[in-house]
């Protein structure tokens, strides 16, 4: 387990909260559920403040951002309804390689999701669905917001991936990780020590999330950067 979550609760995690659900910012490093190489996972985390809690979707262990949980049986019926009907409306951050101009862009290619990940495939693949904007250009990265209106596996990372635009530090989609020496003229590190990458992992944040309580209320939230990908954006921005 990633060293900055091993003493971390779930009220630490909390942006809001209702009677029927729970928001929360989940931290990069850590599973939504049951991950066999750490003991701790986002459920486990909740359920140790209430055995009610249900998780109504995840996030991959390396992404952050926002979560919803269920504090009742009705309130997860009711998020699974709308996620299955494509009601519920998520947007993601992401820092990918090169400067593209995506302007309402739409990836409508068909994926194939094996156990592992997924591919565009035209002939096999299912539906998939993705709304991509640009959110700001630096030099040699592009900063998007991604809408998937469809929830396929790695659904974001393919698409982006299929349209030669990866993500950074994202090697199982073609994106290497990036390095300040890259950006900063006349870089020095000491020779004998590796350079670290400006980031350690996929460089991808859920910010946002909407959908309806169970009273047809609408419930918003948007989930701060953590660190990794604030310190990330402040050097993309710093030697742009």
């Amino acid at each position: 387990m990633h060293k900055n979550i091993k003493n971390i609760s779930f009220g630490d995690l909390i942006i809001s909260e209702n009677n029927n659900y729970t928001l929360v910012n989940k931290p990069p490093f850590i599973a939504s559920l049951d991950d066999r190489a750490d003991s701790k996972n986002l459920l486990s985390l909740a359920k140790e403040v209430n055995e009610e809690y249900q998780i109504c979707h995840r996030l991959d262990k390396e992404t952050s951002g926002i979560v919803v949980f269920a504090k009742n049986a009705d309130a997860y019926r009711n998020f699974a309804i709308q996620l299955e009907n494509r009601e519920v409306k998520k947007i993601y951050h992401a820092v990918i390689h090169g400067l593209h101009k995506f302007e309402d862009f739409e990836a409508d290619e068909p994926l194939l999701t094996t156990s592992t990940k997924s591919r565009v495939d035209f002939r096999a693949g299912k539906p998939s669905f993705t709304l991509i904007g640009t959110l700001a250009h630096f030099k040699k990265h592009t900063l998007v917001k991604c809408f998937p209106v469809t929830g396929r596996m790695h659904q974001i990372r393919a698409h982006l991936a299929h349209h030669e635009a990866p993500l950074v530090n994202d090697p199982g989609y073609g994106g290497k990780p990036s390095f300040l020496s890259e950006l900063k003229r006349n870089y020095n590190h000491k020779k004998w020590e590796e350079e670290n990458p400006m980031i350690n992992r996929v460089a991808l944040h859920s910010s946002q999330v909407a959908f309806k309580d169970l009273d047809g209320k609408v419930i918003e939230g948007e989930a701060e950067y953590p660190k990794d990908f604030s310190v990330l954006l402040k050097l993309l921005r710093k030697f742009n």
